[in-house]
Protein backbone atom coordinates (compact mmCIF):
# COMPACT_ATOMS: atom_id res chain seq x y z
CA UNK A 1 0.00 0.00 0.00
CA UNK A 2 1.38 3.53 -0.36
CA UNK A 3 1.68 5.63 1.71
CA UNK A 4 -1.25 7.93 0.74
CA UNK A 5 -3.43 4.83 0.68
CA UNK A 6 -1.96 4.11 4.02
CA UNK A 7 -2.81 6.98 5.07
CA UNK A 8 -6.26 7.30 4.20
CA UNK A 9 -6.82 3.58 5.48
CA UNK A 10 -5.90 4.95 8.64
CA UNK A 11 -8.07 7.63 8.69
CA UNK A 12 -10.59 5.87 8.17
CA UNK A 13 -10.20 3.64 10.54
CA UNK A 14 -9.91 6.15 13.15
CA UNK A 15 -13.21 7.41 11.93
CA UNK A 16 -14.97 4.15 12.26
CA UNK A 17 -13.76 4.10 15.45
CA UNK A 18 -14.45 7.62 17.04
CA UNK A 19 -18.01 7.33 15.34
CA UNK A 20 -18.30 4.24 17.58
CA UNK A 21 -18.20 6.34 20.86
CA UNK A 22 -21.81 7.40 20.85
CA UNK A 23 -22.68 3.73 20.36
CA UNK A 24 -20.56 3.45 23.78
CA UNK A 25 -22.52 5.64 25.69
CA UNK A 26 -25.86 4.43 24.59
CA UNK A 27 -24.93 1.60 25.63
CA UNK A 28 -23.64 2.70 29.17
CA UNK A 29 -26.13 4.93 29.67
CA UNK A 30 -29.84 4.17 27.53
CA UNK A 31 -31.06 1.86 29.78
CA UNK A 32 -30.57 4.00 33.09
CA UNK A 33 -30.93 7.90 31.66
CA UNK A 34 -34.71 7.86 32.99
CA UNK A 35 -35.09 5.32 35.80
CA UNK A 36 -36.71 7.20 38.91
CA UNK A 37 -33.94 5.89 41.15
CA UNK A 38 -30.28 6.55 39.54
CA UNK A 39 -31.50 8.65 36.37
CA UNK A 40 -29.62 11.73 38.16
CA UNK A 41 -26.50 9.62 38.71
CA UNK A 42 -26.53 8.20 34.96
CA UNK A 43 -26.99 11.51 33.45
CA UNK A 44 -23.90 12.63 35.44
CA UNK A 45 -21.86 9.05 33.83
CA UNK A 46 -23.27 10.48 30.59
CA UNK A 47 -21.37 13.63 31.39
CA UNK A 48 -18.53 12.12 32.71
CA UNK A 49 -18.11 9.62 29.44
CA UNK A 50 -18.50 12.38 26.70
CA UNK A 51 -15.62 14.87 28.56
CA UNK A 52 -13.63 12.65 29.65
CA UNK A 53 -13.18 9.65 26.88
CA UNK A 54 -13.36 11.83 23.50
CA UNK A 55 -10.48 13.95 22.63
CA UNK A 56 -7.29 11.75 22.56
CA UNK A 57 -5.00 10.36 19.91
CA UNK A 58 -7.02 7.11 20.36
CA UNK A 59 -3.46 5.01 19.87
CA UNK A 60 -4.46 2.75 22.70
CA UNK A 61 -8.20 2.06 20.95
CA UNK A 62 -7.15 2.54 17.35
CA UNK A 63 -4.10 -0.45 18.05
CA UNK A 64 -7.25 -3.01 19.21
CA UNK A 65 -8.85 -2.51 16.08
CA UNK A 66 -5.75 -2.57 13.57
CA UNK A 67 -4.22 -5.79 15.81
CA UNK A 68 -7.09 -7.46 15.47
CA UNK A 69 -7.42 -6.83 11.52
CA UNK A 70 -4.07 -7.78 11.43
CA UNK A 71 -4.07 -10.98 13.57
CA UNK A 72 -7.61 -11.87 12.13
CA UNK A 73 -8.73 -14.62 9.35
CA UNK A 74 -11.33 -13.88 7.01
CA UNK A 75 -14.11 -15.81 9.20
CA UNK A 76 -12.95 -13.47 12.11
CA UNK A 77 -13.82 -10.39 10.23
CA UNK A 78 -17.33 -10.50 10.39
CA UNK A 79 -19.38 -7.23 11.29
CA UNK A 80 -20.13 -8.46 14.93
CA UNK A 81 -16.50 -9.27 15.77
CA UNK A 82 -15.46 -6.11 14.11
CA UNK A 83 -17.78 -4.35 16.63
CA UNK A 84 -16.57 -6.25 19.40
CA UNK A 85 -12.92 -5.09 18.33
CA UNK A 86 -14.21 -1.53 18.30
CA UNK A 87 -16.15 -2.10 21.78
CA UNK A 88 -13.00 -3.73 23.40
CA UNK A 89 -10.96 -0.42 22.27
CA UNK A 90 -13.10 2.21 23.37
CA UNK A 91 -12.84 -0.50 26.85
CA UNK A 92 -9.05 0.84 26.99
CA UNK A 93 -9.94 4.20 26.01
CA UNK A 94 -12.62 5.02 29.05
CA UNK A 95 -9.69 6.82 30.67
CA UNK A 96 -10.34 6.32 34.48
CA UNK A 97 -6.72 5.82 34.97
CA UNK A 98 -6.41 9.45 33.84
CA UNK A 99 -8.87 10.67 35.65
CA UNK A 100 -7.49 9.91 38.47
CA UNK A 101 -3.78 10.18 37.95
CA UNK A 102 -4.99 14.30 37.10
CA UNK A 103 -6.17 14.22 41.03
CA UNK A 104 -3.12 12.82 42.30
CA UNK A 105 -0.68 14.76 40.08
CA UNK A 106 -2.61 17.83 40.30
CA UNK A 107 -2.28 17.76 37.10
CA UNK A 108 -4.31 21.57 35.15
CA UNK A 109 -5.33 19.85 31.76
CA UNK A 110 -5.62 17.10 29.73
CA UNK A 111 -6.33 16.53 26.11
CA UNK A 112 -6.57 20.35 25.96
CA UNK A 113 -8.88 21.17 28.06
CA UNK A 114 -9.67 21.24 31.66
CA UNK A 115 -8.68 18.25 34.11
CA UNK A 116 -12.19 16.79 34.54
CA UNK A 117 -11.79 17.43 38.44
CA UNK A 118 -10.86 21.37 37.86
CA UNK A 119 -13.91 21.89 36.62
CA UNK A 120 -16.51 23.94 38.51
CA UNK A 121 -18.22 21.77 40.99
CA UNK A 122 -16.63 18.79 40.02
CA UNK A 123 -13.62 19.02 42.60
CA UNK A 124 -13.20 15.39 44.25
CA UNK A 125 -16.19 13.74 43.36
CA UNK A 126 -14.15 13.01 40.51
CA UNK A 127 -12.54 10.09 42.24
CA UNK A 128 -16.26 8.34 42.09
CA UNK A 129 -16.18 9.52 38.35
CA UNK A 130 -13.14 7.44 37.95
CA UNK A 131 -14.96 4.77 39.48
CA UNK A 132 -17.97 4.78 37.64
CA UNK A 133 -15.78 4.71 34.28
CA UNK A 134 -13.96 1.87 35.36
CA UNK A 135 -16.89 -0.28 36.19
CA UNK A 136 -18.22 0.42 32.80
CA UNK A 137 -15.17 -1.21 31.21
CA UNK A 138 -16.65 -4.40 32.29
CA UNK A 139 -20.14 -3.62 31.64
CA UNK A 140 -19.30 -3.33 28.18
CA UNK A 141 -16.64 -6.44 28.07
CA UNK A 142 -19.99 -8.24 29.10
CA UNK A 143 -22.08 -6.62 26.54
CA UNK A 144 -19.99 -7.58 23.78
CA UNK A 145 -17.90 -10.26 24.38
CA UNK A 146 -19.92 -12.30 27.28
CA UNK A 147 -20.87 -14.94 24.81
CA UNK A 148 -17.49 -14.77 23.44
CA UNK A 149 -14.54 -18.19 23.76
CA UNK A 150 -11.91 -15.75 25.05
CA UNK A 151 -13.93 -13.53 27.70
CA UNK A 152 -12.08 -15.23 30.58
CA UNK A 153 -9.11 -14.13 29.00
CA UNK A 154 -10.44 -10.08 28.12
CA UNK A 155 -11.68 -10.16 32.03
CA UNK A 156 -8.26 -11.82 33.29
CA UNK A 157 -5.81 -9.32 31.35
CA UNK A 158 -7.80 -5.90 31.91
CA UNK A 159 -7.98 -7.32 35.94
CA UNK A 160 -3.80 -8.03 35.80
CA UNK A 161 -3.36 -4.77 33.59
CA UNK A 162 -5.13 -2.75 36.05
CA UNK A 163 -3.23 -4.01 39.40
CA UNK A 164 -0.07 -3.83 37.35
CA UNK A 165 -0.81 0.12 36.55
CA UNK A 166 -1.99 0.79 39.84
CA UNK A 167 1.37 -0.42 41.09
CA UNK A 168 3.35 1.47 39.01
CA UNK A 169 1.01 4.43 40.12
CA UNK A 170 2.39 3.75 43.76
CA UNK A 171 5.91 3.51 42.26
CA UNK A 172 5.54 6.73 41.33
CA UNK A 173 3.53 8.21 44.24
CA UNK A 174 6.64 7.01 46.75
CA UNK A 175 9.09 7.65 44.81
CA UNK A 176 8.33 11.55 44.02
CA UNK A 177 6.32 12.64 46.68
CA UNK A 178 4.93 16.48 46.12
CA UNK A 179 5.75 17.29 50.11
CA UNK A 180 9.35 15.67 49.90
CA UNK A 181 12.13 16.22 47.31
CA UNK A 182 14.90 13.68 47.65
CA UNK A 183 16.87 13.01 44.35
CA UNK A 184 18.25 9.78 46.04
CA UNK A 185 14.99 7.86 45.25
CA UNK A 186 15.96 8.71 41.57
CA UNK A 187 17.53 6.10 39.63
CA UNK A 188 17.61 4.25 36.10
CA UNK A 189 16.02 1.21 37.54
CA UNK A 190 13.22 2.98 39.49
CA UNK A 191 12.51 4.96 36.58
CA UNK A 192 12.48 1.33 34.49
CA UNK A 193 10.04 0.08 36.73
CA UNK A 194 7.76 2.93 37.10
CA UNK A 195 7.12 3.59 33.31
CA UNK A 196 6.67 -0.63 32.98
CA UNK A 197 3.69 -0.60 35.44
CA UNK A 198 2.39 2.61 35.45
CA UNK A 199 2.43 3.07 31.23
CA UNK A 200 3.71 -0.01 29.16
CA UNK A 201 1.09 -2.87 30.17
CA UNK A 202 -1.78 -0.70 29.96
CA UNK A 203 -1.05 1.48 26.76
CA UNK A 204 1.26 -1.32 24.84
CA UNK A 205 0.76 -4.64 26.05
CA UNK A 206 -3.13 -4.70 26.80
CA UNK A 207 -3.93 -3.58 23.33
CA UNK A 208 -2.35 -5.86 21.36
CA UNK A 209 -2.68 -8.65 23.99
CA UNK A 210 -6.75 -8.06 23.64
CA UNK A 211 -6.75 -8.53 20.05
CA UNK A 212 -4.45 -11.55 20.47
CA UNK A 213 -7.33 -13.33 22.15
CA UNK A 214 -9.75 -12.04 20.34
CA UNK A 215 -8.00 -13.61 17.61
CA UNK A 216 -7.12 -17.08 19.04
CA UNK A 217 -3.76 -15.99 19.72
CA UNK A 218 -3.58 -17.51 23.80
CA UNK A 219 -0.14 -19.51 24.23
CA UNK A 220 2.02 -18.44 26.98
CA UNK A 221 5.09 -18.21 24.61
CA UNK A 222 3.38 -16.02 22.05
CA UNK A 223 2.10 -13.53 24.49
CA UNK A 224 5.54 -13.57 26.22
CA UNK A 225 7.19 -12.72 22.85
CA UNK A 226 4.95 -9.79 22.07
CA UNK A 227 5.16 -8.98 26.13
CA UNK A 228 8.90 -8.14 25.57
CA UNK A 229 8.70 -5.93 22.82
CA UNK A 230 5.99 -4.22 23.78
CA UNK A 231 6.79 -3.09 26.91
CA UNK A 232 9.84 -1.76 25.12
CA UNK A 233 8.11 0.46 23.17
CA UNK A 234 6.73 1.83 26.17
CA UNK A 235 9.84 2.55 27.58
CA UNK A 236 10.79 4.75 24.78
CA UNK A 237 7.25 6.51 24.23
CA UNK A 238 7.58 7.69 28.42
CA UNK A 239 11.57 8.53 27.41
CA UNK A 240 9.30 11.01 24.82
CA UNK A 241 6.28 11.65 26.80
CA UNK A 242 8.89 13.06 29.66
CA UNK A 243 10.52 15.29 27.12
CA UNK A 244 7.62 16.35 25.79
CA UNK A 245 6.20 17.63 29.17
CA UNK A 246 9.12 19.54 29.97
CA UNK A 247 9.72 20.97 26.22
CA UNK A 248 6.43 20.58 24.27
CA UNK A 249 4.14 22.85 23.20
CA UNK A 250 1.14 22.94 25.10
CA UNK A 251 -1.22 23.84 22.24
CA UNK A 252 0.42 20.41 20.70
CA UNK A 253 0.23 18.35 23.38
CA UNK A 254 -2.79 19.43 25.08
CA UNK A 255 -1.53 19.81 28.32
CA UNK A 256 1.02 21.86 30.51
CA UNK A 257 3.89 19.91 31.60
CA UNK A 258 4.39 19.88 35.46
CA UNK A 259 7.15 16.99 36.19
CA UNK A 260 9.68 19.10 37.54
CA UNK A 261 7.18 21.01 39.72
CA UNK A 262 5.77 17.64 41.05
CA UNK A 263 8.88 16.22 41.81
CA UNK A 264 8.74 13.43 39.04
CA UNK A 265 11.12 11.00 38.67
CA UNK A 266 11.45 12.03 35.20
CA UNK A 267 13.85 10.04 32.70
CA UNK A 268 15.41 13.53 31.75
CA UNK A 269 16.10 14.11 35.55
CA UNK A 270 17.39 10.72 35.62
CA UNK A 271 19.58 11.15 32.96
CA UNK A 272 20.57 14.73 34.58
CA UNK A 273 21.63 12.98 37.67
CA UNK A 274 23.82 10.04 36.07
CA UNK A 275 26.02 13.14 34.69
CA UNK A 276 25.83 16.50 36.83
CA UNK A 277 28.95 18.17 38.70
CA UNK A 278 28.49 18.44 42.26
CA UNK A 279 27.78 21.89 41.65
CA UNK A 280 25.00 20.95 39.05
CA UNK A 281 23.82 18.45 41.77
CA UNK A 282 23.21 21.50 44.34
CA UNK A 283 20.87 23.45 41.47
CA UNK A 284 18.54 20.45 41.14
CA UNK A 285 18.76 20.05 44.44
CA UNK A 286 17.70 23.38 45.76
CA UNK A 287 15.39 24.13 42.56
CA UNK A 288 13.14 20.32 41.91
CA UNK A 289 10.47 19.82 43.26
CA UNK A 290 8.95 23.51 43.46
CA UNK A 291 5.95 24.72 41.67
CA UNK A 292 8.10 28.41 41.86
CA UNK A 293 8.47 29.38 38.08
CA UNK A 294 11.74 31.01 39.10
CA UNK A 295 13.15 27.23 40.35
CA UNK A 296 11.50 25.59 37.34
CA UNK A 297 13.43 27.73 35.10
CA UNK A 298 16.72 26.73 36.44
CA UNK A 299 15.96 23.06 36.31
CA UNK A 300 15.02 23.58 32.89
CA UNK A 301 18.05 26.17 31.99
CA UNK A 302 20.24 22.83 33.44
CA UNK A 303 18.33 20.56 31.32
CA UNK A 304 19.05 22.86 28.18
CA UNK A 305 22.81 23.43 29.16
CA UNK A 306 23.43 19.81 30.02
CA UNK A 307 23.93 16.68 28.01
CA UNK A 308 20.60 15.52 28.11
CA UNK A 309 19.12 16.89 24.87
CA UNK A 310 22.20 15.46 22.95
CA UNK A 311 21.05 12.17 24.83
CA UNK A 312 17.58 12.97 24.06
CA UNK A 313 18.45 13.56 20.37
CA UNK A 314 20.85 10.83 20.33
CA UNK A 315 17.91 8.38 21.44
CA UNK A 316 15.19 9.65 19.21
CA UNK A 317 17.09 9.05 16.09
CA UNK A 318 18.41 5.04 17.60
CA UNK A 319 14.73 4.49 17.55
CA UNK A 320 13.23 6.72 14.51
Amino acid sequence: MSGDGARRAAGAEREEFVGFFPQVVRDLTGDGLGHPEVGDAVARLKEVLEYNAPGGKYNRGLTVLAAFRELAGPQQQDPESLRCALAVGWCIELAFFLVADDIMDQSLTRRGQLCWYKKEGIGLDAINDAFLLESSVYRMLKKYCGERPYYLHLLELFLQTAYQTELGQMLDLITAPVTQVDLNRFSEQRYKAIVKYKTAFYSFYLPVAAAMYMTGIDSKEEHDNAKAILLEMGEFFQIQDDYLDCFGDPALTGKVGTDIEDNKCSWLVVECLRRVTPDQRQILEENYGSKEPEKVAKVKELYETFVVLRVCATAFAATA
